[in-house]
């Protein structure tokens, strides 16, 4: 059996067990969810045990209580497939009146919700998995601590032997668990192998009725080049029609990229609305985005090759890349990620916001002096727009870069780290 890797979610985990009766981990399918459960369950009850399944089915329908006995935290796994434990397991934690009683986890194809009464509002709390980020994988030294940034240290330290190279594989490899360790052609496989379940299972049964293969390949497609985009589902929409003879609606399109949203493939980033000095007018659309990097490259039919031969797409999937990271470091500081643009074009890539109201602004280049001084300029034109008598000054301005050899501060203050070096 491979070791584990320590994952950032492990803690959050850890903590949202204290307060609460049940956790439910949700995420894309092969992101690590059951895995990481177990390292902190003291029972297991595996739902599509194919020895029990009969069994358990049929005693979630008639006890389920009794599928719930165990050492406590018991790990329900799959537990989507008897959706009746939902209400029993909520029951249970009412009745015991004690914290971190159940973990939830299973696949990311949504359960029939017809068997659930009760919302679990005060009883669960959720906690949102991805895939690995570059410093879960080992790929990142960990130097620059994303935390540290919001105290705005005088310097940083870092030193990246990231080449373009093996920013392309990691890219295109992405974060599954599973591929870490494989040889890089095997490792290559496992996000087009997750790209033709989705295609050929996963969005049929989350719909409930049998789609279109090629129609779901071709806005897929659509979507992995609007990546970093606010492109809207009308454009989407003619993007698929321009290979498709049957029509395809609006309406259809929003209901496939919903259940893509629902099954964890899809994760668009909101819009931030800070108070500026000015009136200038705040897009509000959401930036569109996969969930990992590598499904973009999976619907594209791109390698790592294609991406060092065409930067500017290479650019467009380091973003998403680096957004997945943003997300998994800012979630374990209780943070969230949005983008920025105005009427002006103005933008900033990622805004990392805390509950607390301190933000950072950050700029996300592939790398080079003439990218990196672009996105420090827009840093500090975004940072001179903020209204600071109405909000914090941000805490912080960072260009994010693919490549570079060094993570440093900036005699202007922004601050350059290359993606190799950060953690949460």
């Amino acid at each position: 059996m491979k070791n584990y890797r320590k994952r950032i979610a492990d803690d959050i985990l850890k903590r949202k067990l204290e307060g609460k009766g049940a956790v439910l981990i949700e995420g894309p399918k092969w992101c690590g969810k059951t895995t990481t459960a177990e390292q902190v369950a003291a029972s297991c009850l595996y739902m599509n045990d194919p020895h029990n399944i009969k069994q358990y089915l049929t005693l979630a329908e008639i006890d389920p209580q009794i599928l719930l006995k165990g050492e406590t935290p018991r790990l329900i796994d799959e537990w989507q497939i008897a959706p009746k434990l939902w209400d029993a397991i909520r029951f249970e934690v009412d009745h015991r009146g004690e914290q971190g009683q159940f973990i939830l986890t299973g696949s990311a194809v949504p359960p029939k919700t017809d068997d659930i009464r009760h919302t679990g509002t005060g009883r669960f709390t959720r906690l949102l998995m991805r895939t690995m980020s570059l410093y879960e994988s080992g790929e990142s030294s960990g130097e620059v601590s994303l935390k540290q940034m919001f105290s705005a240290p005088e310097k940083v330290r870092g030193i990246s032997s990231f080449g373009i190279e093996d920013l392309a594989f990691v890219t295109c490899r992405g974060g599954w668990p599973q591929a870490i360790d494989m040889r890089e052609e095997i490792a290559l496989d496992q996000a087009a192998d997750y790209y033709d379940s989705v295609v050929n299972a996963d969005i049929t049964r989350a719909y409930g009725m049998n789609r279109n293969t090629e129609r779901v390949k071709r806005l897929m497609r659509s979507y992995a080049r609007a990546q970093g985009s606010q492109m809207p589902i009308s454009a989407i929409c003619e993007d698929v029609r321009a290979n498709d003879e049957k029509s395809f609606n609006e309406e259809t399109a929003a209901k496939y990229i919903g259940v893509l949203k629902k099954i964890f493939v899809v994760e668009d980033m909101p819009a931030w609305n800070p108070n500026l000095r000015s009136k200038t007018a705040i897009r509000t659309s959401d930036t569109r985005y996969f969930i990992d990097p590598s499904i973009a490259a999976a619907a594209l039919g791109i390698g790592p090759q294609d991406l060092i031969a065409d930067l500017a797409t290479f650019g467009f999937m380091f973003e998403a890349l680096a957004v997945r990271d943003l997300r998994v470091y800012a979630e374990s500081l209780g943070g969230e990620v949005f983008h920025y643009r105005d009427k002006d074009k103005l933008e900033c890539d990622a805004v990392v916001h805390l509950k607390n109201g301190s933000y950072g602004l950050i700029e996300i280049k592939l790398g080079g002096d003439r990218l990196i001084e672009e996105g420090a300029a827009t840093l500090k034109e975004l940072a001179d727009k903020i209204d600071t008598v109405k909000m914090k000054a941000p805490s912080f301005l960072m260009v994010l870069a693919g490549v570079g050899e060094f993570a440093y501060r900036r005699k202007d203050g922004v601050y350059v780290v290359p993606i190799s070096t950060l953690k949460n």
